[in-house]
């Protein structure tokens, strides 16, 4: 532990900025800084323990996501007691949303936190709420369940849950259309291709057909994304008739 300790104190430049920076973020002074510090370390700095084991934010985050899971639950099941599983499950993907999570690891400016050989402008969208995660977990971590619980709910469920505002979010226009397109027997195809061009970034392209006509085009820097633009744009092509 000595060791891993003193391998992550050299990696941050001014422990006292790092300390001042986490407690005005967790509303709580840390008590085990190691686990903060594995927080915000990128596999790109390719650290291990004696075991051989990475140490960066990865298993952090997984843990948060757990808790994460757990508290908003908790929360839902006893704020929607005529929610049945389906309800609950769908409620709280909502919250959970990468879309959501990225939001959250923004407002907070964990990326300001990071150490990693890897450029802050070299990251997609995701390492956001990859950090919002790890942070979680390293509450849990350091101080417990109780802490954890609070902070999820300052940061969380407080600011940003509101049962009725949800109900109504749509957190995928892809599984949405489709959901339409089958119900209306109607016929779709997500036709992708990579679309470069003069960007440094890697990009791909979609042309979005329903009934074999082309209907939206869209263009981000990954299948998943260029695809979920499509169908966005497509639902309020087809809002009118998928609203009946």
């Amino acid at each position: 532990m000595k060791r891993i300790r003193n391998i992550l104190n050299s990696r941050f430049n001014n422990n006292g900025d790092f300390f001042v920076q986490l407690t005005e973020i967790l509303g709580f002074k840390p008590k085990t800084i190691l686990f903060y510090k594995t927080a915000f370390t990128h596999r790109s700095m390719n650290i291990k323990n004696r075991e051989g084991n990475a140490i960066n934010y990865e298993r952090l985050e997984f843990l948060g996501d757990a808790m994460l899971g757990a508290v908003i639950g908790a929360h839902l099941y006893l704020e929607v007691p005529s929610g049945d599983e389906g309800y609950l499950t769908k409620m709280r993907s909502k919250i959970v949303s990468r879309e959501h999570l990225n939001e959250l690891g923004k407002d907070l400016k964990l990326i300001d936190l990071i150490e990693s050989k890897i450029a802050a402008t070299q990251f997609g969208d995701n390492i956001h709420g990859n950090l919002f995660e790890a942070l979680v977990g390293a509450i849990y971590l350091d101080k417990g369940f109780k802490y954890c619980e609070k902070f999820i709910y300052k940061r969380v469920i407080i600011p940003y849950v509101d049962i009725s505002q949800l109900e109504g979010k749509v957190i995928s226009y892809k599984s949405l259309l489709i959901e339409w397109c089958q119900k209306e027997k109607k016929t779709f195809n997500y036709h992708v291709y990579e679309d470069t061009g003069n960007d440094d970034v890697r990009h791909f392209s979609v042309k979005l057909s329903v009934d074999n006509k082309i209907v939206t085009k869209a263009r981000a820097t990954s299948k998943k994304k260029a695809e979920e633009k499509a169908s966005k744009r497509a639902f309020f092509v087809f809002q009118t008739r998928m609203s009946k």
